[in-house]
C-alpha cells in the first residue's frame, strides 16, 4: 500500500512526511524487510530518524512521557483501521505514529480509543505488509514503557503470529484497534479463524491421573526385572513339572527327606506362633532336647509354615517352595551376571545353568540344597551397593548403601535355611571382605596412591549388615554346638567324608533323573560308590560355553583367569579326599574351620563351580550377542535377520534342554486317622530312618510328641527304643516305654509284614496292664 490515511481521512503519497516514518527499512530493534513481522517499513530503501521515532512510538513511547493503555492517540483519537494486512490490537498501533515520532497534540486517553471515535486517524500508518503489533512485548517487557521510564497499562497476551493478529487485550478489556475485547484483528474478515492455524503443532495433551497410572503400570510390566521375574517363574513351573500337577499328594524324587523337610517348615511356623521359646525342642525324637538342630532347619521358610495345618498343607507348601526355589536361583544368578556386566541373553544362560544343572537333579529331594538362590542374589545386591562390576570396575557414583543392607539381609536369610550350603557361603563372604579390604588399602596407600571414595555411609552399611549376618549365624550355630556336645557320635570324621567324596569321573556323569544324559550314563554311574552324591555333571553345553569364554568374552583377561582359577579350586574341594587324599585341600578346612566337619558331602560344593562356569559362559554369550548387533548395524536396514536373532538364543535353548528331568513324584502315604486323635507322647511302629520321616509329616495335625524321627544321624536313645520295642508288646518293652513317658503305641498293620511285629501284633495283652484298640489299619496300645 503506497498511500495511507491522513488524519482527515484522505490518502497521501507514500513519500509524504507523515508516511516517512512508516517506510523505514529497519526498526529500532533491528527488524528488516516488509512483511517480516518486526514492524520495519520501507520507503526507497532509506531509513529515517522519523522511522525510528515511529518505532519508538509503536513501542508505546511518547515524547511527553505518557502512553495509552492500548492504542496511542493523536489529538485524543485513534483510527482503529489498518490496510494491506496491517492489524490493530496491540499496545503499539501504527495509527499513533507521526513523522517525528511525537504525538501531534494532546495526551493519550486512558484505555485507548473508544467506539465513540471510530473515524479519527493518526498522522502515520503502516507500510505494506507490516503489522502494527509486530514488535511484541519482548521489546520492552510488554508493558508499553514511556519515555520517562514509566510504563502504561497496555499489554499483549502473546507475540504476533506473523499473520497480523494478536490475542492480546488492553487493560480496559478492549483491543488496541478500538474494537471490543473479542480478540479479533482488523485484518480478519468477519472474525474468521486463521486458515493456517490448522498447520500449527498440536498442543501436548495433559494426561489424566488414570492415564498416568496406566502408563506407569505399563512401563513396569515391560521392565527388564519384571520380565526376568516372570520368566524365572514360568521356567520353574515348566522345568519342575509335574511338581504342581498334584501338589497336595506327591513329592519330588521320594517321600523320605521331602517329608522331613515339609515337617521342618510346618514346625517352625507352628512353634513361632505358639511358643517361640521351644523352637529348638521339637515334637519329634521324644524325649530328646534340641532335636530341631539334628539337621538343616529351613528356618528361613518359617513364614510360609504359618499358613495352613496338617500333612496336605505341608505337602502343598513344600511343592510351592520347591518351584519358587528354582525360580529364585534362576533370578539370582541372572541378577549377578547382569550386575557384573553381562548382556541379557548371557545373564539368562548363567541363571538357567545355575538353577537347572544336571547334577542338581539328583538333589531334588533335598530342598535345603535346591534353595540356593539367595547366594547369587545377595552377591548381586552387594556388588550393586558397592558400585562394582567385572566389566566396568569400581564406579563410586553408583554406590548405594540401601543395596548393601539388602544384600546382607538376603545373605543372612540364605544362611538361615541351613549350614549345608550356607556355611561355605559364609566363609566365602568373610574371605571376600578380607581380600577387598586389603586390596583397597594397597591401592589407596601403597601401590596406586589414588583417592578412591568409599564413604562413611557405605562403611556403616557394611558394618551393620555384616554384624546382622554374623549375629544370625552365631544364633543359628549355638544349638548345633549343643547337639555336638550332647551327641558326640553326630560329629563326622575324615573317614566319613571319604565315603561321599566323588572321583573325577563324577564331573562328567549325569544322574539318572537327567532326561538327556540319564540313560546314556548308566554304566558310568555303576562305577560310583554312592552315585546320588557323586554324579556332578554341570552340563556339557555349559562346559563348552565356559571354555569359549576363556578366549572370546566381554570380561577382561584377568577376570577370566580368576574365574577359571575359582572353577579349578572349587572342583578340587568338591572331590573331598579323592584329590591326593585331600591333604592340602579339603583336610585343612575340615580340621581348622569351625563347623566344616559338619558337612557330610563335599560334592555339594559343585554349586560354586556351576556358578563360576555360568559367569564364564555369560561373558562368551554376551560377546557373541554384541557381535551380532554390530553386524546388524552394518546392514541396510540395520535390523538383524531372523537367523541372527535365533542364533543368539541357541546357547540358552541348549542349556534349557540339558536341564530337562525325569524326576519321579511318588504319592505320599496318607495320614492314618489315629494320628489325628491319639495323644502323645507316642511311638509309631515299625520304626526306622525311612519310615519315621513320614511319621514326622503326619504329626503336623496336632504336633503331639512322638518318639520317631529321621535326620542326618540317629541318637542313641532312639536306637535303644527301636531295639527294645522289637519285642513289643511284652513286659520289658512296656516298662521301658513307660519309663520314657510314652503313653500310646501305634502299630501299622500295612507295614508289619516281614517284621518282628508280624506275629505279635495280635498277641494277647492280658497281664500287661495296657489296652488295645483298632482305628482303621492302626492298632493302638494305650500304656
Amino acid at each position: 500500500m503506497t498511500t495511507d490515511q491522513s488524519a482527515a481521512g484522505g490518502p497521501q503519497p507514500a513519500d509524504a512526511p507523515g508516511a516517512e516514518g512508516a517506510a523505514a527499512k529497519k526498526t529500532a530493534a533491528g527488524g528488516t524487510g516488509p512483511g517480516s513481522g518486526t514492524g520495519a517499513r520501507e520507503t526507497d530503501g532509506r531509513t529515517t530518524d522519523a522511522g525510528r521515532a515511529t518505532d519508538q512510538a509503536a513501542d508505546g513511547k511518547v515524547a511527553d512521557g505518557r502512553a495509552g493503555n492500548s492504542g496511542s492517540e493523536t489529538d485524543g483519537t485513534t483510527s482503529g483501521k489498518a490496510e494491506s494486512g496491517d492489524t490493530a490490537g496491540s499496545s503499539r498501533t501504527a495509527e499513533a505514529k507521526v513523522a517525528d515520532g511525537k504525538v501531534a497534540g494532546g495526551t493519550s486517553a486512558d484505555g485507548g480509543s473508544g467506539p465513540d471515535k471510530p473515524d479519527s486517524t493518526a498522522a502515520g500508518t503502516s507500510g505494506p505488509g507490516d503489522t502494527a503489533d509486530d514488535r511484541t512485548a519482548d521489546d520492552k517487557g510488554g508493558s508499553g514503557e514511556t519515555a520517562d521510564g514509566k510504563s502504561g497499562a497496555s499489554r499483549t497476551d502473546g507475540a504476533n503470529d506473523g499473520s497480523g493478529k494478536t490475542d492480546g487485550k488492553d487493560g480496559s478489556g478492549k483491543d488496541g484497534s478500538g474494537k471490543d475485547g473479542s480478540g479479533k484483528s482488523a485484518g480478519d474478515k468477519d472474525g474468521e479463524a486463521d486458515p493456517w492455524a490448522a498447520f500449527a503443532p498440536a498442543p501436548e495433551p495433559v494426561p489424566t491421573r488414570v492415564r498416568r497410572i496406566g502408563r506407569a503400570i505399563g512401563r513396569g510390566l515391560i521392565h527388564e526385572w519384571t520380565l526376568a521375574t516372570v520368566g524365572s517363574l514360568v521356567l520353574a513351573v515348566l522345568l519342575t513339572w509335574p511338581t504342581l500337577r498334584y501338589p497336595r499328594h506327591t513329592l519330588p524324587q521320594d517321600y523320605w527327606d521331602p517329608s522331613l523337610q515339609a515337617w521342618q517348615m510346618a514346625w517352625s511356623g507352628h512353634i513361632l506362633l505358639t511358643n517361640p521359646a521351644q523352637l529348638w525342642h521339637a515334637n519329634t525324637f521324644f524325649p530328646e532336647s534340641w532335636s530341631f538342630a539334628f539337621s538343616d532347619t529351613l528356618l528361613g521358610y518359617a513364614p510360609a509354615g504359618m499358613l495352613g495345618t496338617g500333612p496336605e498343607a505341608a505337602i502343598l507348601r513344600y511343592n510351592i517352595i520347591f518351584v519358587l526355589a528354582h525360580a529364585l536361583a534362576t533370578f539370582g544368578a541372572y541378577a549377578l551376571a547382569r550386575q557384573l556386566g553381562a548382556g541379557r541373553i548371557g545373564a539368562a544362560v548363567a541363571g538357567v545353568s545355575y538353577a537347572y544343572a544336571p547334577w542338581l537333579l539328583a538333589q531334588a529331594g533335598h530342598l535345603h540344597v535346591v534353595s540356593n538362590g539367595g547366594i547369587p542374589l545377595a552377591l548381586a545386591m552387594l556388588a550393586r551397593g558397592h558400585g562394582y562390576s567385572l566389566r566396568h570396575g569400581y564406579r563410586p557414583e553408583r554406590r548405594h548403601d540401601g543395596w548393601v543392607y539388602a544384600g546382607w539381609l538376603v545373605a543372612a536369610w540364605q544362611l538361615s535355611l541351613g549350614f549345608g550350603i550356607g556355611l561355605p557361603f559364609a566363609y566365602f563372604l568373610g574371605g571376600t571382605v578380607v581380600v577387598a579390604a586389603v586390596t583397597w588399602f594397597l591401592r589407596r596407600w601403597v601401590v596406586r596412591p589414588v583417592k578412591r571414595p568409599f564413604g562413611r555411609r557405605l562403611l556403616l552399611a557394611d558394618l551393620v549388615g555384616g554384624a546382622i549376618f554374623a549375629g544370625i549365624g552365631l544364633l543359628m550355630a549355638l544349638p548345633y554346638f549343643k547337639v555336638a556336645q550332647l551327641h558326640p557320635q553326630a560329629e563326622r570324621t575324615i573317614g566319613d567324608i571319604s565315603i561321599f567324596s566323588p572321583p573325577a569321573i563324577g564331573f562328567f556323569t549325569a544322574p539318572a533323573e537327567s532326561r538327556v544324559w540319564g540313560s546314556l550314563h548308566e554304566g558310568a554311574r555303576a562305577t560310583l560308590p554312592w552315585h546320588p552324591e557323586m554324579t556332578l555333571l554341570p552340563g556339557f553345553v555349559l562346559y563348552a560355553l565356559a571354555a569359549g569364554g576363556l578366549f572370546f568374552s566381554v570380561w577382561k583377561l584377568r577376570h577370566r583367569l580368576l574365574l577359571l582359577a575359582g572353577v579349578v579350586v572349587t572342583m578340587v574341594l568338591a572331590m573331598g579326599t579323592r584329590f591326593f587324599d585331600g591333604t592340602f585341600t579339603y583336610a585343612p578346612l575340615f580340621e581348622h574351620l569351625p563347623g566344616w566337619n559338619g558337612l557330610r558331602t563335599p560334592g555339594r560344593l559343585m554349586l560354586w563351580t556351576t556358578l563360576l562356569l555360568g559367569l564364564l559362559a555369560a561373558g562368551a554369550v554376551s560377546a557373541f550377542a554384541a557381535r551380532v548387533r554390530e553386524i546388524s548395524a552394518e546392514r541396510i536396514p540395520s535390523w538383524p535377520s531372523p537367523g541372527l536373532r535365533l542364533a543368539t538364543l541357541v546357547p540358552l535353548l541348549l542349556v534349557i534342554v540339558e536341564g530337562l528331568n525325569t524326576t519321579p513324584h511318588p504319592v505320599v502315604p496318607p495320614q492314618p486317622a489315629a494320628m489325628r486323635t491319639v495323644d502323645g507322647p507316642l511311638l509309631v511302629l515299625p520304626s526306622n530312618q525311612s519310615l519315621d520321616q513320614p511319621v514326622m509329616l503326619w504329626s503336623t495335625s496336632r504336633f503331639q510328641d512322638v518318639v520317631n524321627g529321621g535326620s542326618g544321624f540317629t541318637p542313641h536313645q532312639l536306637d535303644e527304643v527301636r531295639r527294645v520295642a522289637a519285642a513289643f508288646p511284652d513286659q520289658t518293652s512296656v516298662d521301658y516305654l513307660r519309663t520314657l513317658g510314652v503313653r500310646n503305641v501305634l502299630l501299622m498293620r500295612d507295614q508289619v509284614p516281614g517284621t518282628p511285629w508280624e506275629i505279635t501284633i495280635d498277641a494277647p495283652v492280658d497281664g500287661l496292664d495296657i489296652t488295645r484298640e483298632e482305628i482303621g489299619q492302626v492298632v493302638v496300645f494305650r500304656l
